[in-house]
């Protein structure tokens, strides 16, 4: 490995910083978005059982558990802080802790983004400055072998290396995507739900 580090030259570190990057970014994505952190399935029949015990059921501290109990309880604590409140009012608290929310979810994923789209950009600066190593050994007495074919070498490497990062950056990049709108889509049927359970709108 560390051959091929030093025929790929000093292009190669900014991409070998990036992966480092995007490996941490994707171990740590794969972490916290985990279903029964985001939206677990036990958390709304367990508010309705302190509903039924009317605002004894709800205390702050209860709703600081809340809170801390996942990203749905986050959003259901607000609704919870704004009982007696119009539905409206409920509805605007709810989605002011959507936001939140969301925020949360995609942290981390603009950086990921990124690396995958300027990976192949990086191992393209390389390829260029390989070919510029590459033509610098031709002379009007002849040519330098070993030049040339370290020009190669760096053009080659460093090209490889921009597909290597950006590829699993980028199908890890969608798929963080495409799991955190799932999230927030049953994130807002749940609170839809909750709401209308406040109101007398819905039963269960």
């Amino acid at each position: 490995m560390w051959e091929i580090i030093k025929a790929a030259g000093w292009p190669i570190w900014p991409l070998i910083f990036a992966s480092v990057v995007a490996v941490a970014i994707i171990i740590e994505r794969l972490v916290a978005l985990r279903e029964q952190q985001i939206v677990p399935k036990t958390l709304l029949p367990e508010v309705q059982k302190w509903l039924r015990q009317g605002t004894a059921g709800v205390t702050p501290d209860a709703l600081r558990k809340l809170e801390q109990h996942s990203l749905l309880g986050l959003v259901f604590a607000g609704a919870l802080r704004n009982l007696g409140a119009s539905r409206d009012v409920m509805k605007e608290a709810v989605e002011e802790s959507g936001r939140a929310v969301a925020h949360k979810l995609e942290k981390y994923l603009t950086t990921l983004g990124t690396i995958a789209t300027v990976s192949p950009l990086l191992g393209l600066l390389g390829t260029v400055i390989g070919m510029v190593e590459l033509f610098g050994a031709f002379t009007a007495t002849g040519h330098d072998v070993a030049q040339f074919a370290r020009g190669i070498s760096v053009a080659l490497y460093n090209t490889a290396g921009g597909i290597v990062v950006a590829v699993p950056a980028m199908i890890f990049y969608r798929y963080f995507r495409g799991k955190i709108d799932d999230f927030i889509v049953q994130m807002e049927q749940e609170a839809v739900k909750l709401v209308e359970i406040i109101h007398g709108e819905r039963k269960e």
